[in-house]
């Protein structure tokens, strides 16, 4: 559509030569190529869908006449929150991390839908729901750590204790500087109360690429070795050059339900 940033959608990535495509689509294994020989790279590419997913996930983000995207409501506290009718995946993450910046990404091809992107950090002090036509919500949750609202432990314990159309929480991390003290936290309570996650690694357009690889090395060993809950393959985005953000659409679409012949284990 018009007014939609350059790579927003599938059809302006397809145009692409192919190792720029690749680096589009499937971040994670462009950078796959770069690691020792003899490094394990299964859990590189357990989700990875084919074009025709990709494309009717990228359906579901584009609003129409018949499908409406839209802001529903804000929520201090979970008496506040609208009824748990659809499932339902929230963004979680610290408070400089680039949360709205992505959920801006992954909405751009709706450009109507307002993703409010605050200028000072820890801004986002509620619960935002957002609906996607009749199919899911997403949530974007106040950012932990630095400037964090006091009551926000209370908020998102609560909001993650009950809320049982809650599919997947997807924990945020910065690229650059890796997993922090905080992100540590927010893994051991989305452990205690076993829920099911996935770590996206925000802002990789700002990190080299051998930083990027020795941080997702070590992510992807913590994974491994220090939870349960968490999905084996780590997710990459880049909220500006558009990376990694196709992908994280469709596997919304999937753990919601919404593509039920992609395979993902």
């Amino acid at each position: 559509p018009p007014g939609s940033p350059p790579l927003s959608a599938l059809s302006q990535v397809l145009r692409l030569e192919r190792n720029r495509r690749t680096g589009v689509v499937f971040p994670l294994q462009k950078l796959a190529r770069y690691l020792a020989p003899g490094v394990d790279t299964t859990r590189f590419g357990l989700f990875q869908p084919g074009l025709d997913a990709l494309q009717r996930a990228e359906a579901f983000f584009r609003s129409g006449r018949h499908h409406v995207i839209d802001y529903v409501s804000s929520a201090v506290r979970m008496d506040h929150a609208p009824p748990p009718v659809l499932p339902e995946v929230c963004f979680i993450g610290r408070s400089n991390v680039g949360k709205s910046s992505l959920i801006r990404a992954l909405f751009s091809l709706s450009p109507e839908v307002e993703v409010r992107v605050s200028k000072t950090p820890g801004h986002t002090k509620k619960m935002n729901f957002f609906k996607v036509g009749k199919y899911f919500t997403l949530v974007d949750m106040p950012g932990y750590g630095y400037r964090a609202p006091q009551d926000f432990v209370e908020m998102v314990e609560a909001y993650l204790q009950e809320r049982r159309n809650l599919k997947r929480t997807f924990l945020l991390v910065d690229g650059v500087v890796g997993l922090q003290k905080t992100d540590h936290i927010a893994v051991e309570m989305l452990e205690d109360f076993g829920l099911p996650y996935v770590m996206v690694l925000t802002k990789i357009d700002r990190a080299s690429r051998g930083l990027l690889l020795k941080n997702v090395l070590e992510i992807q060993e913590f994974v491994k070795e220090k939870t349960q809950g968490c999905f084996p393959q780590l997710f990459l985005v880049s909220s500006l050059e558009f990376s990694g953000v196709h992908l994280l659409r469709c596997f919304v679409a999937h753990v919601t339900g919404n593509l039920p012949t992609v395979e993902a284990s």
